[in-house]
């Protein structure tokens, strides 16, 4: 119980205290428009364009920042609000998209490590309820050493996912703010409501990582445990 409150309890803090960062800087700054009234749609495609992309389909999706990048089928989507909307947020959000098509253009090495992982991430993720709740559901005691090192192994690729996946967002952020200002859709004096939105949605994937972390050394004392 001590090692669950020591490693767990304070990742359930920090990841709502990401959240909470996230919506707050991104629902004032959605309200602040741009003065070149340029939408998140015409942002995206003008950082590609400079980059020389003209093969990445950009969509509009539903929800509230649902905005992805999906390099498998060259598709950027963009939430309602970012799509059509002038905010610095929703330019903020669209330029760092589209960071990620120019990162999948010019080969960027964490991006490609990133995709390569998404499979075995992918398998790791859908054996986490099973490897949770397995032994309770199905009384499985004398198993719980093997579940727990299938929980080891499979919170250490998740870890090993979202630790690779912090430069891989930092680096588009950076990539979006420079090519804001140099394409002249944002003043230099307008990113700062950029910057804050950003900066609040990197605190995100920092949460990630954090939380997969702590499991992972919680199943691993655990394991240790069950070892004496």
């Amino acid at each position: 119980m001590f090692a669950f409150l020591i490693l767990i309890v304070p990742t359930f803090i920090l990841a709502f205290w990401a959240q909470n960062k996230v919506r707050s800087a991104y629902g004032k700054y959605v309200q602040v428009p741009s003065r070149g009234n340029i939408t998140g749609r015409e942002a995206a495609a003008a950082v590609m364009q400079k980059a020389g992309i003209y093969d990445v389909e950009i969509v509009q999706v539903r929800g509230e920042l649902t905005d992805h990048y999906d390099p498998m089928n060259k598709r950027l989507a963009l939430s309602e609000h970012n799509y059509n909307g002038t905010s610095l947020a929703a330019l903020g959000v669209a330029a760092h998209e589209a960071g990620h098509a120019v990162q999948h253009k010019v080969g960027y090495s964490m991006l490609k490590a990133r995709m390569a992982m998404i499979p075995v991430t992918n398998i790791a993720s859908s054996l986490m309820p099973f490897i949770m709740f397995g032994p309770f559901v199905l009384g499985l005691s004398a198993l719980g050493g093997l579940f727990l090192k299938i929980g080891v192994g499979c919170y250490l690729v998740m870890t090993a996912f979202h630790l690779i996946t912090l430069p891989v967002e930092f680096d588009a952020s950076r990539r979006a703010k420079q090519e804001l200002v140099s394409l002249g859709i944002l003043g230099q004096d307008e990113l700062t409501g950029v910057n804050k939105t950003l900066d609040a949605a990197a605190w995100t994937y920092v949460a990630a990582f954090v939380s997969s972390l702590g499991y992972l050394i919680y199943l691993l004392s655990m394991l240790g445990g069950n070892r004496d």
